[in-house]
């Protein structure tokens, strides 16, 4: 019995086509072939998850990110707190004090009013909350099917104090790589609402903005090399990207990894890794080697960094790969993947 070729679908996402793929959006190898390809300029910067720029007297951040979240409203969050508090971190994680804030709405016609004011009422509720301010914005309505519902565009600047420079182009061989938490809540938190899982215990979402920890921790720790959102793609994307940013490796251990059991469970279940799982209230540091247990330290007496550890070290071996060591001792690639494991959970 043969096939119809035509009525075969692959399973990975191909990069020499025409068109826009599902995957150009999942953070790992089609989205850095895409912005390469057609974004980027030829000078091949680094990218960080904000641009530094000098202005009269300081320097500031700028940042933005569009988010398209299914559901829109999920266990510990919705689409607005996410959109609010997904800007604020990339501007954090660059050593940036927040300030302002714009969000862009696209409304689908026959969107409820209620959600679209729950949604709203989040979005002033998280700016206030970090302490920025939201001064101007737009709104579309597009027609209905057009949408899913509701879109959100932040864009967000903060600014850079005397000092400080971090970029994923920092990090040097012997560096120890820190996380301030589980991994895989967000994600797997929206899944769970998506595929209707049920959990022995209320797994939320992550979400939550980052400013007064990096705050805390380069307070603490100047000598912080770089700091990472790992939102699409989670903490194996964002690596991915610094290894090859520094031209350096990046060795991982799994068991100092922290994975909640559910989460784990969860991934089991859906045959996905941990590791590529986005976060939204986590963070990724590199610090050099004897200023390590003094971050972790400081991190742990923050509210947002209490399951803070050391997962790995950056190595002068195999530069631009991520690996991982496991339980049993073996070693493992990790690499970016072509595509995206969890379509619109950001």
């Amino acid at each position: 019995m043969t096939s119809d070729p035509a009525n075969l679908d692959c399973p990975v996402p191909l990069s020499g086509g025409d068109r826009v793929l599902l995957g150009h959006g999942g953070g790992g190898r089609l989205s850095a072939e895409l912005l390469k390809a057609v974004f980027l300029p030829p000078s091949g910067d680094a990218l960080e998850d904000q641009a530094t720029l000098p202005a009269p007297g300081s320097r500031i951040a700028f940042t933005t990110d569009s988010f398209v979240v299914r559901p829109l409203f999920f266990p510990g969050g919705d689409i607005g707190r996410l959109a609010v508090n997904g800007t604020v971190n990339d501007l954090a994680v660059g050593g940036a004090v927040p300030r302002w804030l714009s969000a862009a709405f696209i409304l689908e016609e026959g969107l409820p009013l209620a959600d679209l004011r729950r949604v709203v009422g989040s979005v002033r509720a998280a700016c206030a909350a970090a302490g920025v301010a939201l001064v101007t914005g737009d709104t579309k309505v597009v027609d209905r099917g057009k949408c899913d519902g509701l879109f959100v565009t932040t864009a967000g600047i903060g600014l850079v104090p005397d000092g400080v420079s971090l970029s994923i182009a920092n990090a040097r061989p012997g560096d120890r790589v820190v996380v301030s938490g589980t991994i895989g809540d967000h994600g797997v938190a929206v899944m769970s609402v998506r595929e209707g899982l049920d959990f022995e215990t209320a797994l939320e979402s992550d979400t939550a903005p980052l400013h007064d920890l990096t705050r805390t921790m380069l307070a603490a720790c100047p000598s912080i090399r770089c700091m990472r959102d790992p939102t699409r793609g989670g903490l194996a994307s964002a690596l991915n990207e610094l290894a090859a940013a520094s031209r350096v490796g990046v060795k991982l251990t799994e068991s100092a990894v922290p994975v909640r059991p559910e989460v784990r469970a969860a991934c089991e279940l859906l045959g996905l890794d941990p590791l590529y799982v986005a976060c939204e209230g986590r963070l990724v540091a590199v610090v050099p080697p004897d200023d390590a247990d003094r971050l972790v330290a400081a991190m742990r007496g923050h509210p947002l960094g209490r399951g803070a550890a050391v997962v790995g070290e950056v190595v002068a071996d195999h530069p631009g790969t991520v690996t991982l060591r496991t339980p049993l001792g073996g070693e493992r690639v990790v690499p970016l993947l072509a595509g995206d494991q969890l379509p619109r959970i950001c």
